[in-house]
C-alpha cells in the first residue's frame, strides 16, 4: 500500500491544502475515530514501508524464484525423476536392493515407491558423509528394471532436490542458517501491518475523493499513488495470506502458533509408531539397515513389500513414503505424501514382525486448525494447486516488487530538487484520545509479544523517534532565544 497515502503531492499549494484539512479536523466538534487515527496510521505505514521494504523486496524476489523452482526441477533432473513406462513394476524389495548395491553408504531412512507409470522410486539414505545435516541422499531407481538412474541430495518433506533446495534456503534464510531466518520472519511480521494500513488509507482517500467530486490528476506523484494503491487493493488478500502462512513456520512467531494450537487441542496428529504387547521387541535395532527384504533381524521382519501391501489394504494410495522402524519396539510408518488437491495425508503403522496395521490416522479426522495449517503451508509453497498455484505466487511476488518500487518512487517525488521526500511530522499519537489510545496500546503490546519481530522493531522505532524529537526540541530552543531575545 502507499508509503505516504493521502499526503499531498510535491508542491507547496497542495501541502498547504492538506494542512488546512488537518486543521479543520482538529477544530471539528465531533471528531471521527478515523480523523484522529489517520495521522498515526499514515506515519506508521510510511516508516514501516520505508524501513521494512528492503526485507520485503528480498523475500518477494526469492519467492518469485521459488515459484518457478518446481518446473525448473522437473527439467533439470528429468533423467533421475522420469522413466519410460514399462509392463510391470518389480517388487519394491528388489528396487531397494539395487539401490543399496549401488550405494551401500549410510542407512535407509525412507523409501518412496514409484507413484505413477513414469516415475522413479526413491530410496533415501541418512548418515551419508558429505551430505548436509538434515538432508538425505536420494537414490533413484527404475521400477521396471531396477536400474539406478542417479543419486542426488534431497531436503524436506516435499523431496526438494539441489536446485530447489538452494532456492528454498535462499528464500528462507539467505543461506545464513538460523540467524538468517530472522529476515524472513521480520518481513512476514510487518507485511500484514503495512498492507492493512495501506488499505485503510486507500479506502479513506476514495471516500474523500467521492465527497469532493474531483478527478485525480493522472501525472506525477498522483499517478504513481494511483498505481500503487490500486494494485495494493487488488493483491491485499494475497499479501495477508503470505504474511499469515509465512509466520506459521517462522522461528519465534511459529513457535507461539504451535504452542497456541497445542493449548486448544489443534495439533497435527501423528501415527503411533511404538509397539506394545505381542508386537514389541521384534523390530530392527536403531541404525540397523533393514535391506530390501528386511531380513537383517533374525528373519522377524516382514519387509517392505508386505508393509506396502498392508498399507494399500487400508486405502493408502500413491504417493506414499515408508519409514523403517527406529528401534526394536518400533513399527514401520507408511504415510501418504500428496499435498496437491485433493490432499492425501493418511498414515498407518505396521508391525515389522507380523505385517499387521497397529495404528491409523486419517487426514479427514485432523482438527480444523491442523487442516488449515496444512493447506496454508502447501498453498504458500505452491504445491496445493500445482502450476496454477505457482503462477499465482509469481504474480503476487511481482506485485509486491512493483508496490515497493512505486512506494519509494512516491517518496522521491515528494521531495524537493531531486531529494527524497521530507519525513512526516511527529506527534500524531498525541491527537488520539486516551480512550482510544489505551486499548490500542494494549492490543499492540499483545500482538508484539506473540510476534516479537514486529514488537521489538516497533519499540526500537518509538524509542529512536522519541529521542530524535527531544534532540530536535533542544536544538530549537537556542534558535528561538536568539530570534526573540531574552
Amino acid at each position: 500500500m502507499s508509503t505516504d497515502e493521502h499526503v499531498a503531492p510535491a508542491d507547496d499549494a497542495a501541502d498547504a491544502g492538506a494542512a488546512v484539512d488537518d486543521a479543520a479536523d482538529r477544530d471539528a466538534p465531533a471528531r471521527s475515530a478515523w480523523s484522529v487515527l489517520r495521522p498515526l496510521v499514515l506515519r506508521l505505514h510510511f516508516y514501516a514501508g520505508v524501513l521494512v521494504a528492503p526485507f520485503l523486496l528480498i523475500a518477494a524476489t526469492t519467492g518469485l524464484l521459488y515459484a518457478g523452482s518446481y518446473q525448473a526441477e522437473k527439467l533439470v533432473y528429468g533423467h533421475e525423476l522420469r522413466v519410460p513406462a514399462g509392463d510391470a513394476k518389480l517388487p519394491l524389495s528388489r528396487q531397494i536392493d539395487a539401490a543399496r548395491k549401488a550405494h551401500p553408504e549410510g542407512t535407509i531412512s525412507a523409501v518412496r515407491p514409484s507413484p505413477d507409470d513414469t516415475a522413479t522410486t526413491r530410496v533415501m539414505l541418512s548418515g551419508v558423509k558429505g551430505v548436509a545435516e538434515g538432508h538425505t541422499r536420494a537414490v533413484f531407481v527404475d521400477p521396471y528394471t531396477a536400474k539406478v538412474r542417479g543419486a542426488l541430495e534431497q531436503y524436506g518433506s516435499t523431496g526438494a532436490l539441489p536446485l530447489r533446495t538452494w532456492i528454498d534456503e535462499f528464500h528462507r534464510d539467505l543461506h545464513l542458517g538460523e540467524s538468517g531466518r530472522l529476515y524472513s520472519e521480520l518481513a512476514a511480521s510487518w507485511l500484514w501491518v503495512i498492507t492493512g494500513g495501506g488499505l485503510l488509507l486507500w479506502f479513506a482517500r476514495r471516500r474523500n475523493k467521492r465527497a469532493a467530486d474531483t478527478a485525480a490528476p493522472t501525472t506525477g506523484r498522483r499517478r504513481t499513488l494511483a498505481l500503487h494503491g490500486g494494485l495494493g487493493v487488488w493483491v491485499a488478500a494475497g499479501l495477508f495470506f503470505l504474511s499469515a502462512t509465512g509466520l506459521t513456520w517462522s522461528t519465534y512467531a511459529g513457535a507461539n502458533v504451535t504452542d497456541l494450537r497445542a493449548a486448544v487441542n489443534q495439533s497435527t496428529p501423528a501415527v503411533a509408531s511404538g509397539l506394545t504387547g505381542e508386537h514389541a521387541g521384534h523390530g530392527a535395532m536403531p541404525g540397523m539397515d533393514m535391506g530390501g527384504s528386511g531380513g537383517g533381524h533374525q528373519n522377524t521382519d516382514v519387509g517392505y513389500d508386505t508393509v506396502l501391501k498392508a498399507a494399500r489394504a487400508k486405502g493408502l494410495g500413491d504417493p506414499v513414503e515408508i519409514v523403517p522402524p527406529s528401534g526394536p519396539s518400533a513399527a514401520y510408518t507408511v504415510s501418504q505424501i500428496q499435498r496437491s488437491w485433493p490432499e492425501k495425508q493418511d498414515a498407518v503403522a505396521v508391525a515389522p514382525a507380523t505385517g499387521e496395521v497397529t495404528d491409523t490416522v486419517r487426514f479427514a479426522d485432523y482438527p480444523l486448525l491442523a487442516k488449515l495449517s496444512r493447506w496454508g503451508i502447501d498453498l504458500h509453497t505452491g504445491i496445493l494447486f500445482g502450476i496454477v498455484n505457482q503462477l499465482a505466487l509469481a504474480a503476487l511476488a511481482l506485485s509486491l516488487i512493483l508496490l515497493i518500487v512505486w512506494g519509494y518512487r512516491m517518496w522521491w517525488q515528494r521531495g524537493r530538487t531531486g531529494a527524497f521526500g521530507r519525513p512526516l511530522p511527529r506527534g500524531a499519537w498525541r491527537q488520539v484520545p486516551g480512550y482510544v489510545l489505551a486499548p490500542l496500546a494494549v492490543g499492540i503490546a499483545v500482538v508484539g509479544y506473540y510476534l516479537p519481530l514486529l514488537g521489538i522493531p516497533l519499540a526500537a522505532f518509538l524509542a529512536v523517534d522519541i529521542a530524535a524529537g527531544r534532540i530536535a526540541a533542544r536544538r530549537a530552543r537556542p534558535a528561538e532565544k536568539g530570534k526573540y531575545g531574552r
